[in-house]
């Protein structure tokens, strides 16, 4: 089977890519290739649903760039389409007297990625928004939203296919060889060839790499985030999203509350190592993928750097009073019996040799292949952000090809 591009992974950034694409060069022949049976089935389709801001991300970065780009164009895609969203706000609340300095430094990064109607309130404000909130002092984010990024994925999966774009699933790549004319890929059910290889596959996007970049300078970490729903009789307790400050360290945003659009509301994630790169439970653990974590000379740095956070968020994911503590800093009133066991997602964290975790969108070319390593949060935001930018490098590489 020969195409002119082929996309490993049909997450919402594959996709995304597929479909910008194909909308600008429709005579292209681009195949979309998942191991899974559907599309959105790991990052995608677990995560907490919200539309972000770009309030977070330092000016200039690809994170800032592509999360304001995307946010625009997945507003007008869901309004073309008939996706439900709400534009719902949120608020970034300091619990102490210490965290003000940080919270100003968000504030200002906002103002300089451009964000409009930002604005901090004070302790009784932060109670006429959200009642049973603590803080000392908050931003009011009314950009921020939230979707259902499945629903979403389906629907960029609809219009490539529709506009002659071809998905293969239940096909798992098991190797990739260059040639002077693009890359021959192995699947498990046949040998695709193609002009250009784009790898977007996510938590397992490094070993794609390193079919043709042994060397690879970063490995995937995987990191779960766990999350508690709140009992729906409890639900009135938070009215729409309320995160914290979150530790300027870490590419985390901290426990936070999120309204989903089917009207439950989530508490959480924490942000403990999960024992395998597709481990949403406790109980799933691969020796060999743990065992590259550990021994991963990145994260060892990492790992004496932070312990101590490290398994403070370990004990979290253990205990469910210590899980409660945690959130009782945002909301004093939420009780233990409040919370029943919610979801989990699984992040691709890139870490680097020096004990880096990497922090912005990380995309690196060679002649045929444009490998995608570092796609976190806001990536289902700036998908369609990020689908552009890899499109048009696709592209400039075809056209020399």
């Amino acid at each position: 089977m020969s195409y002119d591009i082929a996309i490993v992974g049909a997450g919402i950034v594959g996709l995304a890519t597929a479909l910008k694409t194909k909308e600008k060069n429709p005579n292209l022949k681009v195949v979309v290739i998942e191991k899974e049976s559907r599309v959105a089935a790991h990052q995608t389709g677990n995560n907490s649903g919200v539309i972000h801001s770009g309030i977070y991300y330092k000016p200039g970065s690809l994170k800032a760039k592509n999360c304001i780009e995307g946010y625009n164009m997945l507003i007008d895609f869901c309004n073309q389409h008939a996706i439900p969203y709400e534009l719902c706000g949120k608020i970034i609340v300091a619990t102490s007297e210490s965290e003000l300095t940080a919270l100003d430094n968000i504030y200002n990064r906002g103002i300089e990625n451009g964000l409009e109607g930002l604005r901090y309130i004070n302790e009784a404000e932060i109670k006429a928004i959200e009642p049973h909130t603590y803080g000392v002092k908050g931003i009011v984010v009314p950009q921020t939203g939230i979707v259902d990024y499945k629903v979403v994925a389906a629907k960029y999966a609809e219009v490539f296919k529709n506009s002659g774009g071809e998905i293969q699933f239940n096909t798992n790549v098991t190797g990739v060889k260059a040639q002077t004319d693009g890359v021959l890929i192995s699947t498990t059910n046949a040998e695709i060839k193609s002009r250009l290889l784009i790898n977007c596959a996510g938590l397992y996007c490094d070993k794609i790499a390193e079919y043709t970049i042994p060397d690879l300078p970063v490995r995937i970490i995987p990191f779960r985030g766990e999350y508690y729903s709140i009992k729906k009789e409890k639900r009135s307790l938070v009215k729409n999203l309320i995160y914290p400050v979150p530790d300027p360290n870490f590419p985390f945003l901290g426990v936070h509350f999120t309204r989903r659009v089917d009207g439950e509301i989530e508490a959480g994630p924490n942000a403990v190592l999960a024992f395998r790169r597709e481990g949403y439970k406790k109980s799933q653990i691969n020796l060999k993928e743990l065992f590259e974590s550990l021994t991963w000379s990145g994260f060892i740095k990492v790992f004496k750097k932070y312990w101590k956070t490290g398994f403070g968020e370990m004990y979290r994911s253990f205990s469910k009073s210590a899980f409660t503590s945690a959130l009782q800093k945002l909301l004093p009133e939420i009780q233990k019996s409040d919370l029943e066991p919610g979801g989990a997602g699984v992040r691709a964290q890139a870490c680097d040799k020096d004990g880096g975790l990497i922090d912005d969108f990380y995309i690196r070319e060679l002649p045929g292949q444009i490998h995608v390593l570092n796609a976190p949060s806001p990536a289902a935001t700036s998908s369609l952000a990020i689908g552009n930018t890899i499109s048009d490098l696709a592209l400039k590489q075809l056209n020399k090809i």
